[in-house]
């Protein structure tokens, strides 16, 4: 690799001022048909809210990581120890969210929480209550999105997360002392996720799983089809210029002749409409 080389000013800039900006950002939420919605419509938590609105509120969310657990191995080779993935783990993750002044939100969490524990049939207010957990595919979500895009919406990245829940809900702070927009924070687990698009839109075109070798090839294509649209235009205009009976009829004889003199050279002349 050779010795750097000193760079301008004017090089460096364009690249550091296209950088992902934090604030544009979209969630959304899905939770798990059957039990688990019918759950949280009898909480007046309806489906439009969870798909539309819940998301909105949502004022910090994370992009999700992960990290490799290894295995050292010694001895396969004299005085080295060599490290092998055996598992990836995925962490947890915290959103923030806006509380409305229905508590719709902060009821979407605590509910869903609630379901995940519900199993049992008692009064929840009774003595003699006790908690049971319902089956995982009861109330985790496969299908909740935290999508990532820049100003002109066409850039984005998108991660898709299997095996979704509400693991806690931080206790919420109320005050007597000045008013401040009330937010509930609530910490999910999930057992996967998936960087990219998993549409099945976005599957038939190519594009998923951040195909970019497709996406670089849908996009030339459509640039194609932009030069082929110029192109046609401009073959259509000709052929207006040709016939006399268009729209060129009324137009003064020497811009009809400049103008065939620009398509088809200086040989070529067309008498005016007015002139026939």
């Amino acid at each position: 690799m050779p010795a750097p080389r000193p760079r301008g000013i004017s090089d460096i800039m364009p690249k550091l001022q296209n950088v992902a900006q934090t604030s544009q950002f979209l969630v959304k939420f899905v939770v798990p048909r059957g039990d688990c919605r019918r759950f949280l419509r009898q909480k007046g938590i309806n489906d439009r809210f969870i798909s539309d609105n819940v998301g909105l509120l949502c004022s910090d969310a994370v992009l999700p990581g992960s990290a490799m657990a290894t295995l050292n191995t010694a001895g396969d080779y004299q005085g080295v120890i060599e490290r092998f993935a055996h598992t990836r783990n995925f962490t947890q993750i915290n959103f923030d969210f806006y509380v409305d002044n229905e508590y719709k939100s902060l009821k979407f969490l605590e509910h869903w929480m609630e379901f995940i524990s519900s199993g049992s049939i008692a009064d929840p207010s009774s003595d003699t209550y006790h908690f049971k957990m319902k089956y995982p595919d009861e109330y985790k979500s496969n299908d909740t999105r935290v999508v990532k895009f820049e100003r002109n919406h066409s850039q984005f990245l998108e991660y898709r997360f299997i095996g979704m829940f509400p693991l806690s809900l931080n206790s919420t702070r109320v005050s007597y002392q000045n008013s401040t927009v009330l937010k509930a924070t609530a910490t999910f687990s999930f057992d996967r996720y998936v960087c990219g698009e998993t549409s099945s839109l976005a599957r038939a075109l190519g594009l998923d799983l951040n195909n970019q070798a497709a996406r670089d090839k849908r996009a030339s294509a459509r640039q194609t089809e932009r030069n082929n649209n110029s192109l046609s235009r401009i073959m259509n205009d000709d052929l207006s210029l040709l016939n006399y009976g268009t729209a060129y009829r009324n137009l003064p004889p020497e811009l009809v002749g400049g103008g065939i003199t620009r398509r088809f050279g200086t040989n070529t002349t067309l008498t005016p409409f007015s002139e026939r």
